[in-house]
């Protein structure tokens, strides 16, 4: 497909949650699903914007005529959630976050964050609004295709989580109401369905550097605004991961592109085709808060600002350090930093024991367990103070995660001499058997107290 002749245009919108407490009070941002104990049923409403008019989608949804009804947790959710009672202050460690992240994709920084409201009455809001703040503009990030310029950066409270959606009514669990989510929008400089992958990746890849954002399923979503030449605009939501990006965006095109497009929001779907949403929002449905005083934000905070190791930095840096590309990445993946293990072994030998083993016994032996700090070091400090081999590791942590006592004394290693002089008579009396098979053997009666390499090297020095 030639994309510049159909004049292909692209921009992302990026939501993340972040690892913090809600936005606008104090009650933890953990999805639950256990049986909830507070009920209440509202209607909403459109109601014109700081211009006056009354947005289209508002009025799209306003036209149902459905019923909310919201799900709470008397312990976790307040009146704030429940629109009973006005937000309190703005949570500052989720707005540190977005400052910072502002920085790692070179933004302009607001001088004064003045918190706005955005009509949105699908029932997701139990206000009718959502609350959102512009924090950074004008940045940019260098991909393989050039700079994709970054529009903006607010932080907004995320929206209710639908339960079931009837005829006339729609149920929501207000656990995910006001979870600290960062938007970033890009400008429409991506070049082609490839080209907005690489990029939804490269920014998910900044989020997580920060160690600050929520992992897992639903806690980030990516829309893409497509439009080709004679096309609109049309805004998709609902990309399940970013393999089916670019054939999803290439569906939309060959849609687009057989004309009679109008500017709307669009459904992805499974098996790569869109379905229509609700029309695209304006302008006119954006006005100030009232109940929230502005943020400045000054030098001297912004100066308290540190930026992270992104992630792909610690993975070429990791590399040279001696791991390879794959134990690189895992490590880097689990959230575990090298740093943090201060021994003097070797660095593959550290990851392994972290991050190999514990998935090699996963894939063996089919073990089900999370090892604990205070056991990783234990291993560790043996290893350190030579009073196990590393070929001993894996049978250790087996009994670890069987859950019995492990005694290092019967991993001791094997004195050198001694076993140069075992090695020396295995393989003259058994000179007929491969290499292999010698290590077998040899292995077998010295599990766990030699080293695989070592004992390799003997032997090949006997057989010649």
């Amino acid at each position: 497909m030639d994309y510049e002749k159909i004049q292909f245009k692209a921009g992302l919108e990026i939501h993340q949650q972040l690892e913090s407490h809600k936005l606008f009070c104090s009650c933890p941002s953990e999805l639950r699903d256990d049986p909830h104990d507070i009920l209440i049923k509202r209607k909403l409403r459109a109601v014109a914007g700081e211009e006056g008019e009354v947005d289209i989608a508002a009025e799209f949804e306003n036209l149902k005529h459905k019923d909310f009804i919201y799900e709470g947790y008397t312990d976790s959710t307040c009146l704030v959630e429940f629109d009973e009672e006005p937000p309190h202050t703005v949570n500052q460690d989720a707005l540190d976050t977005v400052l910072q992240i502002c920085k790692l994709t070179n933004c302009k920084i607001v001088d004064e964050v003045q918190i706005m409201r955005k009509n949105v009455i699908d029932g997701s809001n139990t206000s009718g609004f959502q609350r959102t703040m512009l924090v950074g503009y004008d940045g940019k990030l260098e991909t393989s295709k050039g700079i994709v310029r970054i529009d903006s950066i607010c932080l907004e409270e995320d929206s209710a989580r639908k339960i079931n959606d009837k005829d006339n009514s729609v149920t929501y669990r207000l656990d995910r109401l006001g979870i600290p989510l960062i938007e970033i929008g890009t400008k429409p400089d991506i070049k082609n369905a490839e080209h907005c992958k690489e990029t939804a990746e490269l920014i998910g890849m900044i989020l997580r550097s920060t160690g600050k954002v929520k992992r897992g399923l639903g806690t980030i979503r990516q829309d893409v605004n497509v439009s080709v030449k004679n096309g609109a605009r049309v805004e998709i939501k609902g990309f399940q991961d970013l393999r089916s990006m670019p054939r999803i965006i290439e569906y939309e095109v060959e849609r687009q592109l057989k004309g009679d497009v109008k500017q709307e929001v669009r459904k992805a779907n499974p098996d790569g085709a869109t379905t229509f949403l609700r029309p695209i929002p304006g302008a006119s449905r954006m006005y100030p808060e009232t109940d929230i005083k502005p943020i400045v934000i000054d030098k001297q905070r912004l100066d308290k600002i540190k930026l992270p190791e992104l992630i792909d930095e610690k993975i070429l840096r990791y590399e040279k350090e001696g791991l390879s590309s794959e134990l690189a990445r895992s490590f880097v993946k689990s959230g575990l930093d090298l740093e943090d293990y201060d021994y003097k072994l070797d660095k593959t030998l550290i990851a392994s024991v972290l991050i190999e083993i514990p998935k090699d016994l996963k894939a063996r032996y089919n073990v089900e367990y999370e090892f604990k700090e205070e056991e990783f070091r234990f291993i560790l400090e043996a290893l350190e103070k030579n009073k196990i081999n590393k070929s001993a590791v894996n049978e250790i942590m087996l009994e670890i995660s069987q859950g019995k006592k492990v005694d290092l004394g019967k991993f001791t290693q094997v004195d050198s001499n001694k076993l140069e002089e075992e090695i020396k008579k295995i393989v003259h009396e058994n000179k007929n058997l491969t290499d292999g098979a010698l290590m077998g053997i040899i292995m077998k009666k010295f599990s766990g107290k030699v080293d695989g390499k070592l004992v390799a090297s003997l032997v090949a020095k006997y057989k010649k």
